[in-house]
């Protein structure tokens, strides 16, 4: 038997100013314990990183496309162009706590394109 070859994993200068937002966000929210809320988000990131290096389809299919209203479709385009900048065939969306994490992926590598809060509307891209 052999084990499959772990996935390549990157994250996109995007994903990571979305990370410093959210940082941002903790402390505004309450200063005292925002280090410990993004210790915890941090690591739970690090443990979705590993499930998806072994399995870069575990996310849900990113769902927002099927969406029909001109809001929707609107939202739908700035994914759609992180999307693109990475170039892999497929998108997904991961749960990790109360954010959301959007990623492109192919069998062999993923691109962690965004985070986002639940209850945020649309995913934030820079420029």
């Amino acid at each position: 038997m052999t084990l499959p070859v772990k996935t390549r994993i990157e994250a996109a200068p995007n994903f990571l100013s979305n990370l410093g937002a959210a940082h941002l966000f903790f402390i505004e929210q309450d200063a005292d314990s925002a280090s410990e809320r993004f210790r915890k988000l941090k690591a739970d990131l690090r443990e979705m990183i590993t499930m998806l290096s072994w399995s870069p389809a575990s996310g849900h299919p990113a769902r927002f496309f099927t969406a029909r209203s001109a809001q929707a479709r609107l939202r739908a385009q700035t994914v759609q162009q992180l999307a693109a900048q990475a170039g892999l065939p497929y998108l997904r969306e991961y749960i990790v706590n109360r954010h959301i994490v959007l990623y492109a992926h192919s069998e062999a590598e993923v691109v962690l394109l965004a985070l986002k809060h639940q209850r945020q509307l649309t995913y934030l891209a820079d420029g």
